[in-house]
């Protein structure tokens, strides 16, 4: 088995890079694509069983996903929407795994605390595979907010509720007083310690002054977040997502530009290895439950399971009409947030899609609790596997047919429009600045040259994006400047290719003009994508 495991792990970093090939050229949604060649995978003759270790999950790969994402969360618009985000992340929640949990208990027989594991275990919908497809398409701003708001906080919840149920397995007892306590305990305990675990972050960060030394302490930061209160018999989610927020808010006054730019390209490649490992590894673990499966109890399962994950999809449906619309029954609530449209909470009843976490919360339940097996153990694992198989594959289809069908696609491409004019606007606010800046350093005795070189340069800013911002031409400068700017580096790299044949430029003079290049191409690119062309490579 170890002589398998390094040539397997090769294969899998080889699908990852293959399979997100092909989702991005046929614009397909990557956690399905690796959830659906794990299933595949799994089941190939002689390949080693993988076994996904949940604390590998929990401890290693969740904390990373839930940090960055609340980094790139807007504070404000979490704040703005917080009712929302927090009656489905934690209300929804409650009531999914109250339904599951009844249903469990009165149709399958199973103890009401392990129903309740159940209901815990399942009631989560997933993070990462809803906001993906949701970019892909262009949701309306706010839809996206909350449902990445609540993909933050729902973990949390259903994790506490998880460790609560497994509690009452093992003694027999359930307290609800002891569980209201423990559950606001936990979440004061764990907001105040992101936020200061953030602050003190940042401070440690912004007196580092050094890219390398800052961007190790951002990497630790959410094992720090997540491993200290999940080691305090806490969940480390809302710890993480806190400090995510904190340096959110406050750190691009904390944060030096050298670590901002090398810091996009580190965070983009370790998360998305992440999001597509775990849903690749989601699907390795499909031969080992089928493994479970045998005629005495295979339609037991089957039958648990469809249920289940009926009770899952029709729960969320039946929560989510009433949470938008009863509390603006309060006059208050309703003149500070008009009722939306009947089309935000059907999407949003869409993406309850079931992901990793789930599974990775089943896989930890123990065998044995008490010195006596756990009830139903293989039915809880096997009915959780099919709840994420059903809602990740059926919902992804449903989904982009739901968006679009319901004209929310077309509302995001206009608020992208309108932004992308704030936008322009912002910009050229900004080019005003540095010309007033420029003149006022001509009357300040700067040397005239620079003066002059550093105006025409900012002048020819100001008219590109004049140009721009301006909606009845089609004229594009900054496309067309890109364009030849590209050819122009292409050129240059050439030169500097044929005098380093030449042996006439060293090793480490060429990589510094290599870099200097590289950085030239970047910040092309960037005001290409910026200026809202669609090609940003150019021949």
């Amino acid at each position: 088995m170890q002589d398998q495991l390094l040539p397997f792990s090769l294969v899998l970093v080889l699908l990852i890079a293959g399979f997100s090939v092909v989702a991005r050229r046929y614009l397909l949604p990557l956690p399905i694509i690796m959830l659906a060649v794990g299933v595949g995978v799994s089941f190939v003759p002689g390949l080693p069983s993988v076994s996904l270790d949940p604390d590998l999950v929990l401890r290693l790969l969740l904390p990373p996903l839930l940090y960055s994402s609340g980094v790139g969360m807007s504070w404000p618009g979490f704040r703005t929407n917080l009712r929302p985000i927090l009656l489905l992340a934690i209300g929804c929640v409650l009531f999914t795994a109250l339904a599951v949990a009844a249903v469990a208990h009165v149709i399958f027989g199973l103890p009401w605390a392990v129903g309740f594991v159940l209901g815990a275990i399942v009631s989560p919908p997933d993070a990462v595979a809803p906001m993906a497809i949701a970019r892909r398409l262009g949701l309306p701003h706010r839809l996206s907010i909350i449902i990445e708001g609540e993909g933050l906080v729902n973990d949390a919840t259903a994790l506490v509720i998880l460790s609560i149920a497994l509690g009452a397995v093992a003694t027999g007892g359930f307290s609800l007083g002891d569980a209201v306590q423990r559950f606001v305990l936990i979440g004061v305990g764990e907001v105040g310690y992101g936020v200061a675990l953030g602050w003190f972050v940042l401070w440690l960060r912004y007196k580092a002054a050094d890219p390398q030394a800052e961007l190790l302490l951002a990497l630790a930061t959410p094992f720090i977040a997540f491993w200290v209160p999940h080691a305090l018999n806490g969940s480390g989610v809302i710890a993480c997502v806190a400090a995510g927020l904190y340096v959110s808010w406050n750190g691009p006054r904390m944060i030096r530009p050298a670590t901002r730019l090398q810091g996009f390209f580190i965070w983009g490649l370790l998360i998305w290895c992440i999001e597509a490992l775990v849903f690749l590894l989601t699907g390795l673990q499909a031969s080992r439950i089928a493994e479970a499966l045998n005629a005495s109890t295979s339609a037991r399962l089957f039958g648990s399971g469809i249920l289940i994950c009926l009770t899952v999809i029709v729960v969320r449906f039946v929560w989510v009409f009433p949470a938008t619309y009863l509390p603006r029954l309060i006059p208050a609530i309703r003149r500070r947030d008009p009722a939306p449209d009947w089309r935000y909470p059907l999407l949003i009843s869409f993406a309850g899609l079931r992901g990793v976490v789930s599974l990775a919360a089943a896989l930890s339940i123990p065998v044995s609790l008490g010195g006596h097996a756990f009830p139903d153990r293989d039915l809880v694992l096997f009915t959780t596997f099919l709840v994420i198989l059903i809602t990740l594959g059926g919902f992804s289809a449903v989904l982009p047919w739901v968006i679009e069908c319901s004209g929310l696609a077309r509302s995001g491409r206009a608020e992208r429009v309108q932004a992308k004019q704030d936008e322009q606007m912002a910009r050229i606010e900004g080019v005003k600045a540095a010309l007033a800046a420029i003149d006022q350093a001509g009357h300040d005795g700067t040397v005239a040259g620079h003066v002059v070189s550093l105006r025409r340069r900012h002048s020819d800013r100001h008219q590109n994006l004049l140009a721009t911002a301006d909606q009845s031409t089609e004229i594009n400068p900054v496309a067309d400047a890109s364009a030849l700017e590209f050819r122009v580096v292409a050129a240059e790299r050439a030169a500097i290719a044929r005098v380093y044949a030449s042996d006439h430029l060293t090793d480490e003079a060429r990589r510094r003009i290599e870099r200097e290049l590289d950085l030239e191409q970047a910040r092309i690119e960037h005001q290409l994508q910026s200026a809202g062309g669609n090609d940003t490579s150019f021949d």
